[in-house]
């Protein structure tokens, strides 16, 4: 069985001013291809840094980064949103592991009242 080896997704880097800007990643990333969340080709892979600089100089890549700048606050608020939902569905899931460890148990222990060497189960097996 072959390993497969995933791309790096792509996140702009952030300045002095709290601004989106582009940062191409050196060669040793793109080892592996880079996928942009621009939008602009969706499942394209760039393997080289040229084709990745050149795919920064679109107008889709370019208004994308436009975008982030100007919904920044935004995504924060979504950011805090997301971190809040997280934190409710792993104590939901917690909460679930252990209902299900007590009815496992509940099980367990009911089957082993149900045993043929138990009386009742005999008894009911004779009833035939």
């Amino acid at each position: 069985m072959e390993l497969a080896i995933q791309p790096d997704i792509y996140s702009p880097s952030i300045d002095d001013k709290g601004n989106y800007i582009d940062n191409i990643p050196s060669v040793n990333i793109i080892k592996k291809g880079l996928l942009c969340s621009c939008g602009s080709r969706k499942e394209k892979i760039y393997n080289t840094t040229s084709m990745f600089s050149n795919h920064t100089k679109t107008k889709c890549h370019q208004k994308w980064l436009s975008e982030l700048n100007l919904n920044r606050a935004n995504y924060y608020i979504e950011n805090e949103k997301n971190k809040e939902t997280i934190q409710s569905q792993r104590l939901i899931i917690a909460k679930l592991e252990k209902d299900i460890q007590t009815k496992i148990m509940t099980i367990d222990y009911l089957t082993q009242q149900l045993k043929p060497n138990n009386k009742m189960v005999d008894n009911l097996l004779e009833f035939d």
